[in-house]
């Protein structure tokens, strides 16, 4: 992959629906040794927990704007995907490259995630925080990733577990996401070098999308990651930082 920028920008990490910077503990240290990294904290996660949550991806990439003063390299994972690139719609100017995990465009080519595991997210919603959790997470990475790597699975479960994600902030993530899928992203305006990367057996945004993405991009790169889920952070921390770098450079 060809280089893309000078390594003292830095890059800005943000995270998926309902997601806290704890989804990053596993990426984060092997992004560090080579970029100062920002991470994002979305209003109603973390230390902003106290703040009531965006509904909109317009109003997210506008708190995430508010966090750079040059320019800078910008992951998206999931619906931070789609905040990165309405950043890098609405203010051109401060995103030099985009690098996007498990992601989408929106609009009418979107393909939804399978009826049973949309059925199994929405008859889970209202189950005490640690149950929701244990339901739905299995759906967020490879079947058998889960099988090969228990301690991994429980260790990411865990981890959710001690960031509890509450209805409103759920409810508002959601609300953001599907309003986007509907207006769908321009994307092809966006003019900056892009990374696509999705593993082939995304649940959560199935690989079609990100396909799909790549075609509509105007300067992109593709990787597809075969018996990879959708939580490609916790799953494969090390081939998404490896991709990552690489193409960073």
């Amino acid at each position: 992959m060809a280089a893309r920028g000078p390594s003292n920008q830095p890059l800005l990490l943000i995270a998926g629906l309902g997601q806290g910077i704890w989804i990053w503990r596993e990426l984060l240290p092997l992004l560090e040794r080579e970029y100062p990294v920002i991470a994002f904290e979305a209003q109603g996660t973390g230390r902003l927990a106290h703040l009531p949550p965006r509904r909109t991806i317009d109003e997210m990439a506008a708190d995430a704007r508010g966090l750079l003063d040059a320019p800078a390299h910008v992951l998206g994972f999931s619906m931070g995907g789609y905040i990165a690139l309405t950043l890098a719609l609405t203010t051109p100017e401060v995103v030099t490259s985009l690098l996007l995990l498990g992601t989408a465009g929106g609009g009418p080519g979107r393909v939804p995630r399978p009826r049973y595991v949309a059925d199994a997210m929405t008859e889970a919603l209202g189950l005490p925080d640690a149950e929701f959790a244990l339901r739905t997470m299995p759906f967020t990475v490879s079947p058998a990733w889960v099988d090969a790597h228990p301690e991994r699975f429980e260790k990411m479960l865990a981890a959710r577990i001690e960031n509890p994600t509450p209805v409103e902030l759920l409810d508002a993530h959601v609300e953001a996401c599907y309003r986007f899928y509907e207006q769908g992203c321009p994307v092809e305006r966006i003019e900056v070098p892009a990374l696509v990367v999705h593993g082939n057996e995304d649940l959560i945004v199935p690989v079609e999308n990100g396909r799909r993405l790549a075609e509509r991009l105007q300067r992109a790169e593709y990787v597809e990651l075969p018996g990879r889920g959708h939580n490609l952070m916790f799953e494969d921390p090390e081939s998404a930082a490896r991709l990552a770098l690489d193409f960073l450079a």
